[in-house]
This record gives structure tokens, C-alpha cells and sequence, in this order.
């Protein structure tokens, strides 16, 4: 049989794809993942590379016929500037095919430009500030917001007679957006916020705050403060300093009664009523096979908190998403796959809003009780599909 020229160009052109797609699908997909894994919130990044092993050490390194590749680099954090400098280089040196991670605003901020520019997916596990969606087309989150999970903390607060209130947040994108949706809510259902108090991210000295909530003399004090020692440090001096005596009680986002650290904070937390959308305590077979999962891939880690289950979310998003593309690594694909995306998480049902990006999710009103001698945040009430409400 006798080709001509234009057919022998057509087969050699048919050959170099068939090589091309193998040559791509023998490649790893590279996921930079960006968070603190060093200094006063390295506890981040630390639980969000546990959820990341637990939800491999279930579903595998690959997917539709990728290997998939975590690179995974410190921020040091809060520090916008190092945040963008890492996304840079994973971007233009390391090739990532996708950024996630991101445990604090300020770094998400600093790298939404990157992935808009660089038309690379960019999935949030923590970061919480309602406005990241909006600074990039390339952004989807997993995780939560804080108006998402304030709101309904007035809304329960008001139907359980608290009526005088001071808010006290960490002074930086998230607090402000918990602290208004909390009050808007709040006042809107007819309570009344006595004193705002802002107190700053990085090491806040608590004891001149703690007795400025005691001289208000409000029926709650509503809180949002990062996840992790401040919670300790808060906790404590509103022990030593009587407010619980006084009457004055703690209502919070979940953040504040994290379950990593909620058996250091000791006995004080009792009772304390918090809005979240995880607790390691829900009852239901996806959190019991991630509890096991999460244990058996961090031997030693201690216990697993929302953002971990996040991290685990967050690969169960990518690897869906890789399937619905067969593979393909392209920003828009990536991203078009996620939209409207539907995952069963261990904290329940949750779906990526295809308008927004961000997620739909219940969130659950819970109360720090004692089961044996071990400490929980105990779900006791929940408001179901919840949006974000800040935007």
C-alpha cells in the first residue's frame, strides 16, 4: 500500500499526540500546598499534611492515570509576601498543576493574583475570610466562612434568651467578618452588643480585655480567635478572673474549642457553646472511617481537627475533579469540575456553590461536654445548607 505524503504526515502527526497524551499522563500531577508549618500557627500545616496522608492512605496516589504529587512548603505564617514568593516558584519552577492549602487570609490574599494570572486552580483549606472567592476566578474553597458559621451562632444565641452581648475578635479580615455577621444577626433578631472589642492576630495580651468584658457585664461574650493557643490563653484568664462566676458566659466559633487543643484547655470549657462545621464527635460512618484513617497515617499526631478534614476534603475535591477531566490539568477544567461538586465529608454533606465557588455545608451548634474523661464539642442543634453570607 502506497501513502502519500499528506497521509504519511497525517499518521506522524496522529503518532507524536498518542506520545504526547502518554507523556502527560506519565506525569505526576504536582498540588502546591502552602501553609505555616513553622512558628505560632504551625499547627496548620501540621494537621492539613495529616488529613492530606489520611485521605491518601484510602483512596492511593493516583488518579485517572496520574500520580498525584504534594509539594508542600512553609509560610512561616501570617506572611503574605513569603506566601506569594512560594506560590511563584511552585508556579514557574516546580510546575505545580494546582495550588491548595492556605490556613490563613492574609497568605490567600497575597496569592490569589498568582493563580488568576497563572490560570492555576486554587483550592482553600482553611483560610476563611468570606472576600478570597472574589479575588480569583481560579479559587474554590472547601473549608468554611466566617460569616457561614457566625450568623447562625445569633441566630441560636437570640432564640435562647441572650439578649446582652460584647463580641470580642482578632482584629484582622476573618474577626471583622465574624464579628458583623454575629452582630448583624444578633441585633437583627433583637439583642443588643454592648462593646466590640478587637484585639490583635499575633500574641494579644488578654487580661486587660477579659476585665473589660467583666465590667460590661454582659449575659455572653461571643469570641472568634484563630484556632490553636489563644483559645488556651483566653480560656484561662477568663477562669482566673471569675467571669464565669459573674454569670457571664462563652459563646464562640467552633475555633475556640478546636479539638486538637480542646484537652489542654481543661475543665474550663464546659459548657462553653460554640457554631462549627466539624466536630470530631459527629456520629456518622465517613467520620469514623476518616478517624481511623487519620489515626493509622499520623501515628503519634493526637487528635484530628476541621482542618484536617478539610485538607481530607480538599483531595477528595481534587481527585474528583481529575476524573471529571480524565486527567487534564487545565485551570478552567479544573475549576469547571469543581463547580457544583457534591462530596459526603465526615462532618456531613457539603457541595461547592457553582456560583460562588464556595461551599454549602451544615453548620452545627455544639457544647463542650464529657464522654468518659475525654472532652467534645457535642452537636446538639444544626442549621443545614447553610451559604456564606458575607459577600
Amino acid at each position: 500500500m502506497t501513502f502519500t505524503l499528506l497521509q504519511r504526515a497525517i499518521v506522524a502527526c496522529g503518532a507524536l499526540a498518542l506520545l504526547s497524551t502518554a507523556a502527560q499522563a506519565a506525569e505526576p500531577v504536582k498540588v502546591g500546598l502552602i501553609a505555616p508549618f513553622s512558628g505560632s500557627f504551625a499547627d496548620y500545616g501540621k494537621q492539613m499534611e495529616a488529613g492530606v496522608k489520611a485521605y491518601q492512605s484510602l483512596h492511593g496516589d493516583t488518579v485517572a492515570g496520574r500520580k498525584v504529587l504534594v509539594i508542600m512548603k512553609d509560610t512561616t505564617g501570617p506572611v503574605p509576601d513569603v506566601a506569594k514568593r512560594l506560590a511563584q516558584e511552585l508556579v514557574v519552577r516546580d510546575k505545580v498543576d494546582i495550588l491548595a492549602g492556605f490556613g490563613l487570609t492574609p497568605e490567600a490574599l497575597a496569592v490569589a493574583p498568582v493563580a488568576e494570572q497563572a490560570k492555576k486552580a486554587m483550592v482553600i483549606f482553611n483560610a476563611a475570610s468570606s472576600v478570597i472567592t472574589t479575588k480569583s476566578n481560579y479559587i474554590a474553597r472547601v473549608s468554611m466562612t466566617l460569616p457561614q458559621i457566625s450568623a447562625p451562632m445569633a441566630t441560636w444565641a437570640v432564640k435562647n434568651n441572650v439578649r446582652k452581648v460584647v463580641t470580642l475578635v482578632a482584629d484582622y479580615a476573618p474577626g471583622i467578618d465574624a464579628e458583623t455577621a454575629f452582630k448583624t444577626n444578633f441585633i437583627g433578631g433583637g439583642g443588643q452588643v454592648i462593646e466590640s472589642i478587637r484585639v490583635p492576630l499575633r500574641n494579644p495580651e488578654f487580661a486587660p480585655f477579659i476585665q473589660r468584658i467583666k465590667d460590661a457585664r454582659p449575659e455572653a461574650v461571643f469570641l472568634f480567635l484563630p484556632a490553636g493557643e489563644q483559645g488556651v490563653a483566653f480560656m484561662k484568664g477568663f477562669r482566673e478572673r471569675g467571669l464565669a462566676e459573674a454569670g457571664i458566659r462563652v459563646i464562640a466559633t467552633g475555633d475556640l474549642t478546636d479539638d486538637h487543643v480542646l484537652p489542654a484547655m481543661g475543665d474550663s470549657t464546659l459548657g462553653v457553646i460554640t457554631s462549627f462545621h466539624y466536630s470530631m464527635a459527629h456520629d456518622s460512618r465517613e467520620n469514623k472511617v476518616f478517624l481511623s484513617a487519620y489515626s493509622a497515617a499520623n501515628p503519634g499526631a493526637g487528635r484530628p481537627n476541621f482542618m484536617a478534614v478539610a485538607a481530607y476534603d480538599g483531595m477528595a475535591a481534587i481527585y474528583e475533579a481529575l476524573k471529571k477531566t480524565n486527567g487534564a490539568t487545565d485551570g478552567d477544567q479544573i475549576i469547571g469540575a469543581l463547580k457544583g461538586m457534591k462530596i459526603m465529608s465526615p462532618r456531613g454533606p457539603i457541595m461547592i456553590d457553582p456560583a460562588t465557588r464556595d461551599i454549602v455545608q451544615t453548620v452545627y451548634i455544639r457544647k463542650v461536654e464529657k464522654r468518659g474523661s475525654e472532652l467534645y464539642n457535642i452537636e446538639f442543634d444544626k442549621f443545614a445548607d447553610v451559604k456564606d453570607s458575607g459577600k
